[in-house]
């Protein structure tokens, strides 16, 4: 059976990336793993937010980067997804991994675009080193330089690059960043992609099936493919 990741949490439920999301992942026992964004606040410490700026998902306005964890603290991070959740805060990831220790695997993907955020890595591989939850996540990242650069600091977490579609060269690329697992958009797997990738004993995850016909299209591909989703409860299921 294929390995279930909960995106952003369990984000069908909850508010993405919020404490609330990542709890309902975390208490399920069938969930093997979710999926979380990693970025610095202006004081340096890592949150928990998918876009650079703050105003989709919160009642603030400015850029993660600009904003110290004080200000980021403040704002509401969960009424726009339900009155239910307006006590809802944009999590440090120093909370969530105490909420995660020893319960659930971590996919933290490093949010970042250029020179952003030059010690985003360093600091979050030295929450992980001190949690010691080396063996309970993974690092990915659209950042290839960034992955390379985890690999510097550690031989102790498994790390991934992220990509979009089947770039050239993608065999090259994994090996310059010392990565093992491909994270890409269901949209372009390929059966000929994945037995290639599986047969190097790499680890593919894919995002995001949703609908039961993408879910099942995943499925079918092969069962040794981790679906990262935003509806975990549907990978259970067996669709016509």
């Amino acid at each position: 059976m294929n390995l279930i990741m909960a995106h952003r949490g369990w984000s069908s439920r909850a508010p993405e990336n919020t404490l609330a999301a990542i709890k309902l992942a975390v208490d399920e026992d069938w969930i093997h793993s979710i999926e979380i964004d990693v970025q610095l606040t202006r004081d340096e410490v890592p949150v928990i937010i998918h876009d650079f700026r703050v105003e989709r998902t919160t009642n603030g306005v400015g850029l993660v980067k600009e904003l110290t964890l004080n200000k980021l603290r403040e704002l509401d991070a969960g009424s726009w997804f339900s009155s239910n959740f307006r006590s809802e805060k944009i999590p440090t990831l120093e909370e969530v991994l105490k909420l995660c220790k020893g319960r659930k695997r971590i996919n933290l993907e490093l949010k970042t675009a250029g020179d952003m955020y030059k010690g985003l890595a360093e600091k979050v591989v030295q929450l992980v080193e001190q949690f010691q939850m080396e063996k309970e996540v993974i690092i990915t990242s659209f950042d290839h330089e960034k992955v390379k650069q985890v690999r510097q600091l550690t031989s102790n977490i498994e790390t991934g690059l992220i990509i979009e579609g089947n770039p050239p060269l993608l065999d090259e690329q994994l090996q310059y960043v010392g990565a093992n697992t491909i994270s890409m958009s269901f949209l372009f797997i390929t059966p000929s992609f994945v037995e290639h990738h599986l047969n190097q004993e790499r680890k593919i995850v894919v995002w995001t099936p949703n609908s039961p016909e993408e879910i099942n299209f995943v499925k079918q591909m092969s069962e040794k493919i981790e679906i990262c989703t935003n509806y975990p409860d549907r990978v259970l299921r067996e669709f016509p």
